[in-house]
């Protein structure tokens, strides 16, 4: 199995929202109770047609099919889908800002074969192409370990509140600035 990667499109979408779901649902199970993988998908966890449109968002394909998504962002969101968000999103400035690494899911039957850490190293090239030299994210509890290998630190830790009263624990983590090539 060798990924390709390629740029997400809005006719992706819909498989998207299913591979979320399945993602969610598989390699969650043993961090979250089942309420609580159920409400994230519900009130957190979807696409952001944002990061799509902004041309940040990824898949990598195998087998024909898309294996795993994730992206970037030069705006302000650190996690969730459109229906996790209630203002507009405003432009961070890499002189000051971390670049936002976003989205991650992998198809339960791809899990474990360095898809994430693919995606990740495809997110931060591509940060550091627009001048961003750090990077942060909010990690659910099975994400953390790859996130911690690839030189992330956790910051802080939240309980995301849900409409229907379930939480979702979330550690928000940074990776410090990287130089960018060429010493600049």
């Amino acid at each position: 199995m060798i990924p390709v990667s390629r740029i997400a499109t809005l006719a992706d979408i819909p498989y998207l929202n299913q591979l979320i779901a399945l993602s969610v649902k598989e390699l969650s199970k043993d961090y979250y109770t089942p309420q609580q993988v159920e409400s994230s998908i519900k009130y957190i966890f979807g696409v952001d047609t944002q990061l799509i449109a902004d041309g940040t968002y990824y898949v990598l394909t195998a087998d024909d099919t898309i294996a795993a998504c994730g992206g970037w962002s030069k705006r302000n969101t650190l996690y969730g889908g459109d229906q996790f968000k209630e203002e507009a999103d405003p432009l961070l400035d890499p002189a000051t800002d971390a670049a936002r690494i976003r989205a991650f899911f992998v198809h339960p039957a791809y899990a474990r074969r360095g898809l994430g850490r693919t995606m990740i190293n495809i997110c931060e090239e591509a940060a550091r192409r627009e001048g961003f030299t750090s990077f942060e994210l909010g990690s659910t509890l099975p994400g953390e370990p790859l996130y911690r290998a690839m030189g992330y630190e956790a910051i802080e830790q939240h309980n995301v509140p849900m409409p229907d009263g379930e939480f979702l624990q979330v550690i928000k983590m940074r990776k410090a600035p990287q130089p960018l090539e060429g010493g600049v």
